[in-house]
């Protein structure tokens, strides 16, 4: 599942170290458009429905963030 968050990530924005960068929204590395884009592919790719409140800064700061919350939403279906 991480290959395949990472590579939909290069996809949105190919100009950014996806594994090795901690703060991609707290640096403003990723804007709204961004992440309003990244949802909507976790959404499809991962069958899972992120929710607003889910939309925080802890949950798409880095990778390991996202895969936390993909896999919680996943384990609460």
């Amino acid at each position: 599942m991480r290959d395949e968050l990472i590579e939909m990530m290069e996809q949105i924005r190919p100009d950014v170290d996806f594994e090795n960068e901690n703060a991609l929204i707290t640096d403003g590395i990723l804007d709204s458009i961004d992440v309003v884009a990244l949802v909507g592919e976790i959404d499809e790719e991962f069958d899972v429905q992120i929710h607003v409140e889910d939309l925080t800064p802890d949950n798409f700061n880095n990778i390991d963030a996202i895969l936390a919350l993909i896999e919680r939403i996943q384990e609460e279906d």
